[in-house]
């Protein structure tokens, strides 16, 4: 597979953002330059990701700012007042909201030749019917066309959704985690191809979400927003391997990140060997032989009771282990466990949940790291170990 640097889209329009905001609990600073390429802007709920797409958008307002698309200035604003403002049907600014928005009582043809409109009355364009099968078909979608939303599933709404923001030419598009409804298989699809159509017509995209392995899957760059601030910004390889602070690093929620090789590939799973540990991920394309980077979240890390049946969640990837020390929170406890392959993980729970069992420091302990939380970043597979 490709690194990242091979993937950077090609040069083309260039999106500047520089914003202020104040929101009940958090003020809002976002600074962005985008060229015709996928950024990925991810962080935590709250963080300010949405508010940052409504205000390019134009649906949103700044306190004080500017935004420009290329030699345009779609808004500039000191705190006295606005000295220019353009409305969002003016911006070529396309935008995909993950509860895909569209109009129930419209087919996927009629949503999609809705904003072909023109005219005061906003009476449709007469080539609004072709351009909307046109770019049903871009989708892969124009033998559904006569076909209302909910007769569609999820992935083929937001086809629809796509093939909508699209119909304005815009140069900008705009992504509200647009897949985080829908399964794996059906995600991955669409990732492809957003990223072909990114391509393509060279499109300035923002993709909101705070899943970690969208950004691998489909970005070139990564921005973090934390605490209503980009906190750092760059290739995504580059933002995970080192994090610019602990913020970034506790965004990114990378506690148990292991290199490993890939030993095995099959229907069932993926077999890593993680310093001499096997561990099993989900089913995916790999290269045996390959080194990896994979996480697993300190929530799916499970001590083990002596005493009781081991159930389907915890039945793979055991590994024994010493406690090396706890810590407690006001409503989780925190473990670091040395595992028998010298490697040292974390391990999370809320209170009381091993109140019965001993787990102070040196204490030997069995976990298991659940299968289906085990996550390998894919762009770096094939990579050199």
């Amino acid at each position: 597979m490709a690194d990242q640097s091979s993937r950077q889209g090609p040069a083309g329009a260039r999106l500047t953002v520089d914003v202020e905001k104040r929101l009940p609990g958090l003020d809002l600073r976002v600074q962005l330059a985008v060229d015709s390429e996928i950024l990925v802007l991810f962080g935590p709920s709250g963080a300010g990701k949405t508010t940052t797409l409504n205000l390019i958008a134009g649906l949103a307002t700044p306190d004080a700012g500017s935004i420009s698309l290329d030699d345009q200035v779609l808004l500039r604003k000191n705190r006295a007042g606005a000295a220019l403002d353009v409305p969002a049907r003016r911006r070529r600014i396309g935008y995909v909201f993950q509860q895909y928005a569209l109009f129930p009582h419209l087919t996927a043809l009629e949503n999609v030749a809705y904003p072909l409109r023109s005219g005061r009355l906003g009476r449709r364009s007469p080539d609004a019917a072709p351009r909307a099968r046109a770019l049903l078909a871009r989708m892969h979608m124009e033998h559904l066309a006569l076909r209302y939303p909910h007769e569609l599933s999820g992935g083929q709404q937001q086809r629809v959704a796509i093939a909508r923001a699209l119909a304005a030419e815009p140069r900008v598009l705009l992504l509200d985690e647009p897949f985080a409804a829908l399964d794996s298989a059906v995600r991955e699809r669409l990732q492809l191809d957003l990223a072909a159509l990114q391509a393509e017509q060279r499109l300035v995209v923002i993709y909101v979400t705070h899943r970690l392995e969208d950004a691998f899957a489909i970005g070139h760059r990564l921005a973090i927003l934390s605490d209503g601030q980009v906190q750092q910004i760059g290739r995504i390889d580059e933002v995970f391997r080192q994090p610019a602070n602990s913020h970034v690093a506790q965004v990114m929620g990378l506690h148990n990140l292991f290199e490993a090789r890939v030993l095995a590939v099959s229907p069932e799973h993926l077999l890593l060997d993680w310093d001499g540990l096997l561990v099993e991920a989900p089913p995916q394309a790999a290269d045996v032989g390959a080194a990896v980077t994979a996480y697993i979240r300190p929530e799916d890390v499970k001590f083990l009771y002596p005493d009781r049946p081991l159930m389907g969640a915890v039945q793979h990837n055991q590994a024994a282990g010493v406690v090396l020390g706890q810590q407690a929170s006001a409503s989780f406890q925190r473990w670091r466990v040395l595992l028998s392959n010298g490697c040292e993980i974390e391990v999370r729970a809320p209170d009381h949940t091993y109140a019965s069992l001993p787990l102070q420091a040196g204490q030997p302990v069995q976990v298991s790291l659940r299968k289906d939380a085990v996550v390998v970043l894919r762009p770096l597979l094939g990579a050199p170990l």
